[in-house]
């Protein structure tokens, strides 16, 4: 499978990037400077900075899926959603199912069962909400996006990565 992740030198993205290549996937790592990212023989680098007039479709072409996993600096958040409009465009125009990795503000509060983990303090403090509402805008972006070929994944509100997992001798698991 060919798969394509932008944000591939951030934390979700390059996980992924990781995980594919694992499991025997041809990658095209996107970000804005794919420089730092290691050298593998299934993996190309591209650059790409998805909140610019660049077009995302090159990153796209000859690609069976995409993960869209963007986080953006702070003050830049509200370009969160016109980003993923774009690249749900391209995907649109090049027929690439995409995931979106996205954040937890959509997400139903375990405390307020009408309301939603952007409202919750104890989910999301005062100095996570632009980046909360920059969430709950991307997710709405691509529920009124005309392209359906997209899945949003929301993570917990607070995503760390963990300790590396113990060597066990076998290689990874096979799809």
């Amino acid at each position: 499978m060919n798969i394509s992740v932008i944000g591939a030198t951030g934390m979700a993205g390059s996980a992924t990037v990781t995980e594919a290549l694992a499991r025997g996937h041809a990658v095209v790592a996107v970000a804005r400077n794919p420089q730092g990212l290691r050298t593998h023989e299934r993996l190309n680098l591209q650059s790409l900075d998805v909140t610019s007039s660049d077009d995302p479709t090159s990153v796209l072409t000859n690609t069976d899926a995409a993960v869209f996993t963007i986080r953006l600096a702070p003050g830049r958040e509200r370009l969160l959603a016109p980003a993923t409009v774009r690249f749900l465009d391209a995907a649109a125009s090049t027929n690439t199912r995409v995931i979106v990795i996205g954040g937890a503000a959509p997400l139903r509060s375990p405390n307020h069962s009408e309301g939603l983990v952007a409202d919750d303090p104890v989910y999301v403090p005062a100095e996570w909400h632009a980046i909360a509402q920059a969430s709950l805008a991307q997710f709405k972006a691509c529920r009124e996006h005309p392209n359906n070929g997209w899945a949003y994944l929301s993570p917990p509100a607070l995503l760390e990565r963990g300790p590396a997992p113990a060597p066990t001798g076998e290689g990874p698991p096979t799809c």
